[in-house]
């Protein structure tokens, strides 16, 4: 989830969501199952709805038959009756049963209707309007007799319910939003609603815990499963930002998630965390979850270490350094108990670690910073620690080398080292529970023909659990292994430019059928190499040659037609050019990111054509032409576009019609660009227009001093 946030696209998923709202947690509701023949005494009611229906339609171009009253009733009971009658069914051309949620959502309930009396193709169904459905609904029913019923709409009692429970919240944001939350778990029904207004574990005192009654009320609702994952949320330091993903992996290696049948247990934990956001307990913004919870029998927050530790510590967090007591003498009294250790700042020193060694021994989470390895070698003892299933040692480009007793840890899900330079043996491939190996800048040595008579192959192909990869290129590429890794949903290779890289490579690339992100680089530090050339090839090359004068020439990419799942591509090194067959490109890709590809020619002559793209980045002259041109008609998805650092170009025209959604535009140190798009601000959807360096300057200066509309919609834009 961390890459689904990086541009503001929080739940651009393989499967679904386009935004972090689409994430909250709607359960899907299905006709009612109660056989109408079972039900005595409604017959009269019944005769009377199918009366009014029909005799109405035959009187007027349109009518609505209400039936109301407090829930538990069978209102729904005796529209269904009415529903399947075979006299109704043939008086009507066609009907529809959709359901009506609190939150009403026009285009859900329009494609509700729709897929039940037209057909719709799946572009359609995936790329349609509210508007534009709505006129196609329409025009389908123009001359026809139809009956639709909607279900479950608001009674006036629960509304009324409503406002008394706001008034008692006495306007606090917190308190509506918590039990906006908690009532979206309930059934609508006057008693269930007034359970929660008279309940007396709730009410509103002065001061800072004044929302207290309120959590607690809907933290003892929660089902069991949800009470460890919402209380593990405390361990992170007052208002700082959790990491959606990281939370998910240390809910795994906690133990946390249950099983569900054959679910993969990511997707149940992603489910776990939609269930708390729709609870309100976990909210997002920016991808920051706010609000500590704290339970002292379920972990201990420790922030001044000159106090007392309790005994018998199963997680520890540490939020600052130990200054007067070294860890060891702290744990003391904890004796093997101790399952997690959660450091958030340089706190377990190399020294600490032979003394610390006799009170982790069973620990399941090890959380640390780099200041903690030394910023060199992560200790040798580390492979003791078998029964460890999450390691992560925050850092950025510092030196951290992993000792080859890595390979003992047999139970370890997850192992991220974030952006440092990491040295891996290649014991790591003896892993294989590993689900998540992040190192973006990690370098896996190579095996030694001794050591593979001495202890048999290893190779990448062991990992078969492997749900994400981000490594560094190197020998272990060799070969068909990666394409054996078929559970892959996020795959991350940097300094791909290097012999390695055969027919094999791109036929393993396509056999990765799961894969949602997909990240290729061939940039290495401070050089420039080839990452495609003739992509999209797929004819048989037996040569592959290597000119050291930063011209890489091998094997193109093959079509990703069979990438049903890939929504997010990126491709970091030069291109010769674009495929020109759209047919090539992931049939649902939101997300293409193009960086010092050197392009030629307009890219966008081939990219207006791709039908959900809603991001796209161009960045540090991924193109090197003067003029970039939008056709009409071409990008109609597209909600973000961003031009960064582009030597040469000098105009970006948008014609009428393109880009009708965009909602983003970032042009930054495009320095021979000087005046905006023609147009631009006739874009009536766009609302960040964000410039760096020189880029428009000229533009901007003509529109400030004329003033008017223009200037006033550009000031509201700009950032």
């Amino acid at each position: 989830m961390a890459n689904r946030s990086k541009y503001g696209l929080e739940a651009l998923t393989a499967s679904s969501s386009s935004t972090a709202d689409q994430a909250m947690l709607h359960k899907e509701k299905r006709a009612p199952v109660v056989e109408e023949s079972d039900v005595v005494g409604i017959d009269e009611g019944a005769e009377k709805v199918k009366q009014m229906l029909m005799m109405k339609e035959e009187t007027s171009t349109r009518s609505v038959v209400s039936i109301v009253g407090m829930g538990g009733l069978g209102k729904t009971t005796l529209a269904k009756k009415v529903y399947n009658q075979r006299d109704v069914q043939g008086h009507f051309d066609c009907k529809a049963w959709v359901y009506v949620s609190q939150e009403v959502r026009a285009r859900e309930i329009l494609l509700a209707i729709a897929l039940q009396v037209m057909s719709l193709s799946d572009a359609e169904k995936r790329e349609m309007g509210e508007t534009e459905l709505g006129q196609k609904l329409c025009e389908f029913l123009r001359e026809k007799k139809y009956l639709v019923v909607m279900d479950d709409i608001w009674s006036t009692e629960l509304e009324e319910l409503q406002e008394k429970i706001v008034t008692k919240c006495k306007g606090l944001p917190l308190a509506i939003v918590v039990l906006d939350g908690l009532l979206s778990t309930k059934e609508k029904t006057k008693q269930s609603w007034e359970k929660v207004l008279l309940s007396r574990k709730w009410h509103l005192d002065q001061g800072p815990e004044s929302c207290m009654g309120i959590l607690a009320l809907s933290y003892n609702d929660l089902p069991y499963y949800l009470k460890s994952c919402f209380l593990y949320c405390g361990i992170f330091p007052e208002d700082s930002e959790i990491d959606a993903w990281q939370l998910i992996k240390l809910w795994l290696a906690e133990g946390f998630i249950q099983r569900r049948g054959k679910e993969r247990l990511e997707d149940i934990a992603e489910d776990y965390m939609h269930e708390l956001i729709h609870r309100s307990l976990i909210q997002v913004a920016d991808r920051r979850l706010n609000g500590r919870a704290k339970d002292a029998n379920f972990f201990e927050v420790h922030e001044n270490m000159d106090s007392t530790f309790p005994i018998s510590i199963r997680r520890l967090v540490i939020h600052q350094n130990l200054i007067n007591h070294d860890i060891s003498q702290c744990l003391h009294n904890s004796s093997s108990r101790l399952r997690s250790l959660v450091s958030f700042s340089g706190t377990i020193g190399k020294k600490s670690w032979g003394s610390l060694q006799e009170h982790i021994k069973l620990l399941t989470v090890l959380n640390l910073s780099e200041e903690e390895v030394g910023g060199h070698v992560l200790p040798r003892d580390i492979g003791q620690l078998i029964q460890l299933k999450f390691l992560f040692i925050k850092g950025f480009r510092s030196h951290v080398k992993l000792p080859s007793s890595i390979g003992r840890l047999v139970n370890l899900q997850s192992l991220d080292l974030q952006f440092n330079d990491c040295n891996i043996p290649h014991s790591i491939w003896k892993l294989k529970k590993l689900r998540h190996l992040e190192c973006w800048n990690g370098k896996v040595s190579s095996q030694s023909q001794i050591n593979k008579c001495v202890n048999g192959y290893l190779g990448v192909e062991l990992l078969t659990n492997l749900q994400t990869l981000a490594l560094k290129g190197g020998s272990w590429l060799e070969g068909d292994g990666l394409g054996k890794l078929t559970q892959l949903r996020s795959l991350q290779l940097g300094e791909c430019s290097t012999s390695y890289l055969k027919t094999n490579f791109f036929k393993s690339i396509a056999k990765l059928t799961a894969l949602q992100s997909l990240h290729l680089s061939s940039m290495k530090k401070h050089t420039k190499k080839t990452l495609v050339n003739r992509c999209g090839s797929v004819r048989e090359k037996k040569n592959v040659t290597i000119d050291h004068h930063n011209k890489t020439l091998h094997l193109g990419l093959m079509p990703f037609s069979h990438h049903a799942y890939l929504y997010e591509l990126y491709l970091y090194g030069m291109l010769e050019k674009l495929p020109e067959q759209i047919e090539f490109y992931p049939p649902k890709l939101l997300i293409l990111s193009l960086w010092r590809c050197k392009l030629i020619d307009d890219p966008m002559i081939i990219l207006k054509k791709l039908p959900s793209l809603r991001i796209l980045l161009l960045l540090s002259d991924a193109y090197v032409g003067e003029k970039m041109v939008c056709s009409s008609g071409g990008f109609l998805q597209l909600e973000r576009l961003n031009l960064n650092f582009f030597s040469e170009l000098e105009e970006l025209i948008v014609e009428r019609g393109a880009m009708s959604s965009l909602k983003t535009l970032e042009i930054w140190h495009c320095d021979k660009m000087e005046k905006l798009p023609h147009g631009l601000l006739e874009h009536t959807n766009l609302e960040k227009l964000s410039l760096q360096g020189s880029s428009c300057h000229k533009s901007i200066k003509e529109i400030e001093e004329a003033g008017g509309e223009d200037w006033d919609k550009l000031r509201k834009i700009m950032c």
